[in-house]
């Protein structure tokens, strides 16, 4: 007798394929969705962050959303001055405060959630103790007593820890953070205010004002950003500046740096005005004048280099060391020219009125170069109308790469 062994039905077979097909597509469908959610709450994250542009400094601008398990924000917050909140504290005090549940829901936040203390406790201990189930971050913080640990720390707590949303809009929004992170120097702004020919000033000095009271205004925007401003000697002669926030709302004043070689910054300077700190880089030491110079509150700092000028080199890693971030430098063609020739710029914010000039000051002054192949290569970041003026960003190629 012949042993006959069952078949399922053919049609078994055909519906079970169709119902694999349909689930698979239903599993994208479901990833796509949750992938749409991350990248919505992500920017309204990044948008908070941005809240913290003029606040954060010297610490990164994060910002954080948590979402509950019914799909709704339960708390919002942005890193608070040095010394208060991060992010992530204060969109948790949001959430209590208002009476919103975070547990089991997703913290995005736009920066690994710290886990050293600093000035304030860990962020990684305080999601974990909040019962989120999921922490969603943009990029690992470049910062050695962090650098994948909250990661590791919320991992271990049983909290599910993605990154990658939003990291280039985060680590641009933070590019000053990083530089003195990882090369423990501030990323170095250089604003120039000059006509379409390329003019900062006539021959006899005069420069106020080429540009429009808009291009003005907007240069005082970044300024508020940065957390020093840079200049040299013979523009507080020539101008006697005050260089602080003035035309837009700030929530602190950037500090002062004058590169004065010879250290002869006149004690009634305008420079001394605004309550921020004014730190003074010289290359030759006068004792006397140094101790004037600290009586009016300024630090003073002996840095001396070739041919009688300030080690321009030395002064950025101190600044660094000083935890500055973003250095916005706005001083004259040949200060302009020796960070420029040393290699010490990192981007270029240029404001180009609509009128010719003809001879006059330029932007900087280095060179002569004697082939066109020694130029440095410049990589346009965006292009705008600021009144009547052209707003040029524009980075040296290469320059972000670290």
């Amino acid at each position: 007798m012949t042993n006959v062994t069952s078949c399922p039905d053919p049609h078994s077979y055909r519906l079970a394929e169709k119902t694999c097909r349909l689930a698979s597509r239903c599993d994208v469908t479901i990833r796509f969705m949750q992938l749409s959610a991350d990248s919505d709450w992500m920017a309204q994250a990044l948008n908070e962050a941005r809240s913290a542009l003029t606040l954060a400094s010297p610490n990164p601008r994060v910002g954080c959303i948590i979402i509950g398990v019914d799909g709704r924000v339960s708390g919002r917050g942005y890193t608070q001055r040095a010394g208060g909140a991060h992010a992530e504290v204060m969109a948790l005090r949001d959430a209590r405060e208002s009476g919103r549940a975070v547990v089991g829901g997703t913290a995005y936040v736009t920066l690994e959630p710290c886990s050293h203390h600093g000035r304030t406790g860990p962020c990684c201990d305080a999601l974990v103790q909040s019962g989120v189930a999921r922490v969603v971050a943009s990029i690992p913080d470049p910062n050695p007593l962090v650098s994948g640990q909250g990661f590791g720390r919320l991992r271990a707590a049983g909290v599910t820890a993605e990154v990658g949303l939003g990291a280039r809009e985060s680590r641009e929004l933070n590019l000053g953070f990083f530089s003195r992170m990882v090369r423990k120097i501030p990323w170095v702004r250089m604003k120039v205010a000059a006509s379409l020919d390329g003019v900062t000033a006539l021959q006899n000095g005069t420069s106020q004002w080429i540009t429009s009271p808009a291009a003005r205004k907007d240069g005082h925007v970044w300024r508020a950003r940065a957390c020093a401003v840079l200049t040299g000697i013979g523009t507080v002669l020539a101008d006697n500046p005050r260089l602080d926030v003035r035309e837009v709302a700030t929530d602190r004043q950037p500090s002062l740096v004058v590169v004065d070689s010879a250290m002869s910054l006149p004690l009634d300077a305008s420079v001394f005005i605004a309550e921020r700190p004014l730190i003074i880089y010289a290359a030759v030491q006068n004792d006397a004048k140094q101790r004037a110079l600290e009586a009016r509150g300024a630090s003073v700092v002996v840095l001396p280099g070739p041919g009688g000028k300030v080690d321009l080199a030395a002064m950025l890693r101190d600044l660094g060391r000083r935890e500055i971030n973003e250095l916005h430098v706005e001083a004259g063609y040949k200060l302009n020219g020796s960070l420029v020739r040393e290699g010490l710029v990192d981007e270029l914010l240029v404001y180009l009125a609509p009128k010719l000039i003809g001879q006059g000051q330029g932007m900087l002054r280095w060179g002569p170069l004697t082939e066109l192949s020694q130029a440095l290569a410049l990589d346009i970041k965006s292009l705008d109308m600021v009144g009547p003026d052209v707003r040029l960003v524009a980075r040296f190629t290469g320059r972000d790469r670290f």
